[in-house]
Order: structure tokens, then sequence, then C-alpha cells
């Protein structure tokens, strides 16, 4: 077994789309971000669309589409239609594994709103219902994971048998509690064909409520290099997790024991909503065919991160998507997207 990593070539993107009943603040901005992000998908791939209702969903898309005067190509969007309770394709969407002989398994695990915080019983059969409703090639096979509970945000692959996560995450109470940090490793190994797993032991950024998604703190970016969140500003209340997290990567070897290549990308600068400080972070990034989005916060800080990540990937085209709507929900660009490999997403 093979979990693939971000960056190796993609039949497309699913999102999952945002109507008045699920868990938005400013619900307009977010419909705007959304339709934003899926026309400059639409530039690099192919994309799949789930919504609680489909004409509703192409409704907003052409408003806010002409509103924005955003080209995007609504014919060519496939579109599915599902209850929902909200809209983090990335934590509800499946993980696609490739099998010792070229099988194609799309793995559908527990999503229990991050450990039983929000809402999951219909996110928790989106996965299940575009499956047999045709969203995928004939030859990807559903595999049905239950009861072991994971979230696409919190885990990441180099593609070559190494996995990153977090501890605080992956064994937090209400997902997996009744397993150890051992047997929980023992699952991953298994199910993603792992040589090892890399457990960070620091990371948190204050307004996460996914209990340390890895998607918000560390990426592989190739096989020898990871770009991380960076605070430098002792006097932030996220520096001493970050600072922490920082010195374990800078201890990490790749498996033929050479230093990681590390990539600081900085931490935004504080946002708020009524009162509370949101999870900003440019380690949310989304790899796409020949180019790499980066979450922007309208800072300068969006350049710098940029910049660093053009430097990861000097092959693709690097652009910065203005994401702060998204965090009122707690999230951002790389939550609200699962690719799928090539091969696999029907076209």
């Amino acid at each position: 077994m093979r979990l693939p990593a971000e960056w190796e070539r993609q039949s497309g993107i699913q999102l999952t789309w945002p109507h008045v009943d699920t868990d938005w603040y400013q619900l307009d901005a977010v419909l705007d971000c959304y339709t934003t992000v899926a026309s400059v998908i639409q530039k690099f791939e192919p994309l799949m669309i789930v919504a609680r209702d489909i004409g509703e969903a192409k409704r907003d898309i052409l408003s806010h589409s002409s509103a924005k005067g955003i080209s995007l190509d609504i014919g060519s969007i496939r579109f599915y239609e599902c209850p929902l309770n909200d809209t983090w394709a990335r934590d509800h969407g499946g993980i696609s594994v490739h099998g010792p002989k070229g099988e194609k398994y799309l793995y559908d695990f527990v999503f229990n709103g991050w450990g039983l915080k929000f809402g999951a019983d219909l996110d928790n059969q989106i996965t299940k219902r575009i499956l047999y409703e045709g969203a995928f090639e004939d030859d990807v096979m559903g595999v049905d994971m239950r009861p072991f509970v994971l979230e696409g945000g919190s885990i990441d692959s180099d593609g070559a048998g190494t996995l990153l996560t977090t501890k605080r995450c992956l064994c937090s109470v209400n997902r997996n509690e009744y397993l150890s940090k051992k047997e929980i490793g023992g699952e991953l190994k298994r199910a993603f064909g792992l040589k090892r797993i890399i457990w960070l032991d620091h990371g948190e950024i204050i307004g996460d409520d996914t209990d340390s998604h890895v998607d918000t703190l560390a990426r592989f970016c190739s096989e020898d290099t990871i770009a991380y969140t960076q605070c430098t500003d002792e006097g932030d209340e996220n520096h001493m997790e970050l600072a922490a997290m920082e010195k374990q990567l800078k201890a990490l070897k790749t498996r033929d024991k050479r230093p990681y290549r590390l990539i600081p990308l900085p931490l935004p600068d504080p946002l708020f909503l009524n009162g509370y400080r949101l999870p900003a972070t440019y380690a949310n990034f989304l790899i796409l065919n020949g180019g790499v989005l980066v979450p922007g916060t309208g800072s300068e800080k969006d350049d710098i991160a940029r910049n660093r990540l053009q430097e990861a990937f000097p092959d693709r085209e690097v652009a910065v998507v203005d994401c702060r709507p998204l965090l009122s929900g707690h999230g951002s660009l790389h939550c609200i997207t699962m690719q799928y490999p090539e091969g696999w997403m029907k076209q």
C-alpha cells in the first residue's frame, strides 16, 4: 500500500459547497472566496463540487462570479448532491491509496466532527454517497475504514512511506481514545504501507479547534523538504509551541539520515473575530498540477510566504488567494479541498 504525496499528478479537486445552514460566519464573503478558489483551481485541473442542492450551488457560483468578474466554466464542473453538515472536504473527503498491484483504494475513515465538537452525521456519509453516484472511475474501490477516526488534515505524506502528523490530534480524546499511540501508529502503517511515522510533539495555533492538524503546521514539499509555520515574535501567544515544534523539526532526519531542508513560513499577523484570534497559517497551502495556492491574509507577509514556497516548488506557479473569510470558520484553503490522484476522479 502507498499513500501518495500531494504533489503527484492529480485528476481533480473536491469542494463541498457552503449554504445558509452550514456553520459559516459572513456567508456572502465565504461564497465569494469559494468561487475565487474554484476559478483558480480550474486553471490547473478539473473540479468536483458536492452540494446540498445543485441548483442552489450553481446560482451561487453564477451570482458571485459575475459580481466579482471571475471567469469560471460552470459547465465543466462535476456536481454531486448530498445532505451535509459543513463544508470541510479535507476532513470528510475520501483518502486515496495505491495498492501493491496498482489497485485504487478510496478509504472512508470515520469523521466525527474533530472529536465530537460539531455535528458530522451527514458529512460522514458524503464519500460513500458520491462513490455510489459515480464520482470516481470504475476501478476505484471504496473501503470502509470504520471504526477508525481520521481526518485528511491530520496527516501529510511524502509518497515514499513517511507520514507526518501530530500526537495532540491523533491521540486526542473522542477520536480513537480506545487505542494507544503505538496501536494508532500500527493502524496507520497497515492502512498506508508506511515505513515510519514522524510524530510532532508540539505545535498549536490559537483558534484552531482541530487539535493541531498538521496541515496548519508543517507540510512535505518533497521527500527531503518540509515547509513549516514559524513564529519569531517571543511576545506572540503562539511562540512557545511553534518554537518547540521548530526545534523538533531541525532535529529530524530523512530516511537516509540527512537533515531535512526546512522552509520557514511566517506566522500571519493576528486576525480576530468577535475578540477571538483566528488560526491563520500559510502552511495550509494546496498543491495542484503545475501550481500551488497559498492562503493569503492581506498583509505583506503574503508575498514572503509565496516567495518561500516558490523556492520549494520552482517548477510550479505559486499564487496567493485571499482566504480571510474562511478563517471565520477556523480553517482555510487546504481544509476546504481534497485532491484525487490521476485516474481516480471521473472526468
